[in-house]
């Protein structure tokens, strides 16, 4: 059974999965912090100084606090400013990986493209024809 487990473990595609999944979480990472560090923040200038991730409705009475962290701790909230970033989050992951996919397609073509088709096989009765006529040279 250990035999088994670790010829999959070893199959090509779960190492390609596994590395796929690390740099899903990297790449995840940074496109968090394009967008709360630096997109984010130019909508917030642009709209004057508005903080998407800081915008809430309060569902109950006893929520009067003014920014989202101290809202929750007084009850429930409804954080509509992160499910906002969040989603703008999403769109620009979706955007990048179309670019990246779109990119890496333009170059396999090109790669296709540059290198030459091979001739085409004959068909069998050329084949056939090609062999009558070499025994016919020899004898």
């Amino acid at each position: 059974m250990l035999k088994e487990f670790r010829e999959f473990a070893m199959k090509g595609n779960v190492v390609d999965l596994a590395v796929g999944v690390i740099i899903g979480a990297a790449f995840g990472a940074i496109v968090t912090s394009l967008v709360g560090d630096i997109i984010m923040p130019i909508i917030g200038s642009v709209t004057g100084g508005l903080d998407f991730s800081n915008y809430f409705t309060g569902l109950s009475k006893a929520v009067t606090a003014t920014n989202l962290v101290d809202a929750k701790k007084q009850g429930a909230v409804l954080a509509w400013g992160s499910f906002l970033t969040l989603t703008l989050n999403f769109f620009i992951v979706a955007f990048v990986l179309f670019m990246v996919i779109r990119a890496m397609n333009k170059l396999k073509r090109k790669d296709e493209a540059a290198t030459p088709a091979a001739p085409p096989k004959p068909s069998a009765e050329v084949e056939l024809l090609t062999e009558i006529r070499d025994l016919l040279k020899k004898g």
